[in-house]
């Protein structure tokens, strides 16, 4: 329940955002066409702006994937590891963008 309301405050939030960017951009051709008219140059014809685009899907972890990056984590966890204990791998999170191909090998 608290996350749909979060998402839908986060949505009318970013709908708000967009639209006060698409109004400065009108702003903004309004006034150089106004100095380039001032300077006697005829107005300038601006693309019209990139639409938003949906954000991708979120990518989901296949099973050996999970269970490789489990067993890492175990072994790197591990005090009679080689060397120090190498704790050094930041927690997985199936929603993280920060290993998009999988699990990092230590070894």
């Amino acid at each position: 329940m608290l996350e749909k309301l979060k998402q839908a405050l986060r949505s009318s939030y970013v709908r708000l955002l967009e639209e006060e960017v698409s109004r400065l951009r009108a702003e903004n051709r309004a006034l150089m066409n106004s100095l380039l008219g001032t300077a006697g140059f005829p107005p300038v014809e601006f693309p019209e702006a990139p639409k938003p685009q949906p954000l991708p899907r979120l990518r989901k972890r296949s099973w050996h994937q999970l269970q490789a990056w489990r067993e890492t984590e175990a072994r790197s966890l591990r005090p009679d590891a080689v060397g120090k204990n190498r704790n050094n791998s930041s927690g997985f999170d199936e929603t993280s963008f920060e290993r998009p191909n999988g699990p990092v090998s230590h070894s």
